[in-house]
């Protein structure tokens, strides 16, 4: 019996249930280590290292934070997703409301202000689900500055651990995830980097205590 005629025999003994296949071993590590201040400080890092924005802010002076992270873009118009909390809109920017932009109107933007679902501190990601908070993908793909705020409760250590959480979201509520690691960049061609290909140019990350 050749080895093609090997495998395709115990391909068709597993379709018909001849075969038992043990479950793979979870070898991985499947829980953190690391307490708030740990976890977050690795985040900070990680992000930093994909050339993003990264403040560490005080949540009580959210709103000015967003406001200097936009002056500091000259971002005057931007646009936010309608479940936004006050706290993070900040005065003296003319905010728009995503009701259904269209690919036209977000790319008149100066950029987007989002919350976001949760954070991995170990890969330096950032993970958004549509939600009301998120908003949706095209919001935060088409603007070319993004600022996220990224509250410190949000944080976990592990993909594992991140996984964990948004399977129960994305089985019960069919939500869409982008994982987010750092402004959009491509080596494609000719092992050059080109920003701002796939998604934002700029994002700035505010990672605010809670």
């Amino acid at each position: 019996m050749s080895s093609r005629e090997a495998i395709l025999g115990r391909v068709r003994s597993a379709l018909v249930g001849g075969v038992s296949v043990p479950p793979a071993p979870r070898l991985y590590r499947q829980l953190g280590t690391l307490d708030r201040e740990g976890r977050v400080a690795r985040f900070c890092e990680r992000t930093g290292d994909y050339r993003a924005d990264v403040r560490r802010v005080p949540s009580s002076g959210l709103a000015e934070a967003v406001a200097q992270a936009l002056a500091s873009r000259d971002a005057r118009r931007v646009g936010v997703p309608p479940g936004l909390p006050p706290a993070c809109r900040p005065p003296g920017i003319e905010l728009v409301e995503d009701h259904g932009l269209s690919a036209q109107e977000l790319d008149a933007l100066d950029g987007v202000i989002t919350g976001c679902t949760l954070a991995i501190a170990e890969t330096g990601t950032i993970v958004l689900s549509g939600g009301p908070v998120d908003g949706r993908r095209a919001l935060t793909l088409v603007p070319d500055l993004h600022v996220c705020i990224v509250v410190e409760a949000q944080v976990v250590e592990l993909v594992t651990e991140a996984m964990g959480l948004l399977s129960e979201l994305v089985r019960t509520e069919r939500r869409p995830l982008t994982f987010v690691s750092g402004p959009s960049a491509t080596s494609d061609i000719e092992l050059s980097r080109v920003e701002g290909v796939h998604g934002p140019r700029n994002l700035i990350v505010l990672v605010a205590g809670s």
